[in-house]
């Protein structure tokens, strides 16, 4: 079985984007049901902007109480980062990108101090947060930094479509990943592959690695990196007594059904595969810290921020997936998130 999660702390995201209308509505459906307790975690003015609109009738409470009649509420963690007159839906600024990163940082001390055992993070915006003098590529790399843990250690598992892709790489340009690339990453990455699918309740699980070149080389007829690099690691990972399969090109080891999860030498070679079957409702694993911690796997959406049609699906089935309901949160069917 995976891990048994009580609480979990959801941040609002980039707040001038659909996060906080998404993050209200996954809390407002989650009142009164069964499973992990939710606690908003934002600038109050934001999160009131939205309930007022969103979960109306329906109590704002600190997450140390309860509301004395008994009766359903939403619990939330204010954060003071986000001035008021920064606030505006669907524009990109260097404000809403440091209260993005705030509410992680927020999020992670609710954590250490044992008040959540998870985080869930609505969608960020990579432009924003670095507009704010913030080197940052995506959560994986924020929650490194932030657990001071070494960033190569952390990696973004997607999770969609009834697959489960980690990715050695991630956002970076091409020639940079691929440069980057050894042995030891690619162990690394594999390691963190089966320690997340055993979180997720895969005692044993199999292992397929994606071969860096088509077919995985062809024994060195398209270059001699995956003889280099993917063969010594999955060398390494089988000695530890992992069933690892590999190095295989991506396009022939996804039809594999007996492969429990797999991982991606770059972005796209995972990306792809989950987008195509699960649409916008993936949810994106950060792994390799001490943190349980993932995100939606669609963007921050400003052209709809503020107005009312967002789709909370992804939230609620990343809050499945992290509240120990893996299979649920994996379903093939797709929503209507908008991406931005």
């Amino acid at each position: 079985m995976g891990e048994t999660v009580g609480t979990i702390a959801l941040t609002i995201g980039d707040p001038n984007g659909i996060g906080p209308e998404i993050a209200v509505k996954a809390a407002y459906a989650r009142t009164g049901k069964p499973g992990p307790k939710v606690i908003l975690v934002g600038d109050s003015h934001v999160i009131r902007h939205y309930a007022e609109s969103h979960a109306a009738g329906i109590a704002l409470i600190s997450h140390t109480g309860e509301r004395s009649d008994g009766q359903p509420a939403i619990f939330w963690h204010p954060v003071d980062s986000l001035p008021a007159d920064q606030f505006q839906p669907g524009q990109i600024s260097a404000a809403a990108g440091q209260a993005t990163v705030d509410y992680v940082a927020a999020a992670i001390s609710l954590v250490r101090s044992g008040a959540a055992d998870a985080i869930v993070g609505c969608p960020h915006n990579e432009t924003a947060v670095n507009k704010a003098g913030i080197p940052f590529s995506g959560y994986p790399g924020l929650i490194a930094r932030l657990t001071q843990t070494e960033e190569n250690s952390v990696f973004m598992m997607l999770v969609g479509g009834g697959l489960k892709i980690l990715h050695a790489t991630l956002h970076e340009r091409l020639h940079d990943a691929l440069a980057r690339l050894s042995p030891a990453l690619i162990e690394q990455a594999g390691m963190a592959c089966a320690t997340t699918l055993q979180r997720l309740g895969i005692p044993k699980p199999r292992i397929g690695i994606f071969g860096i070149n088509p077919h995985a080389g062809e024994n060195g007829l398209f270059g001699d990196d995956d003889d280099r690099i993917t063969v010594p690691a999955i060398k390494r990972m089988r000695e530890a007594g992992l069933h690892v399969e590999g190095p295989v090109g991506a396009d022939v080891l996804l039809t594999r059904k007996d492969i429990d999860g797999f991982v991606a030498i770059y972005h796209d070679q995972g990306h792809i595969p989950i987008k195509l079957l699960a649409g916008r409702n993936a949810s994106a694993l950060s792994v390799g810290s001490n943190i349980l911690f993932s995100s939606v796997g669609h963007g921050s959406a400003f052209d709809i921020a503020g107005q009312g049609k967002a789709d909370a699906t992804a939230v609620l089935r990343t809050l499945r997936l992290i509240g120990n309901q893996a299979t649920e949160a994996s379903n093939t069917d797709t929503g209507h998130d908008h991406h931005g």
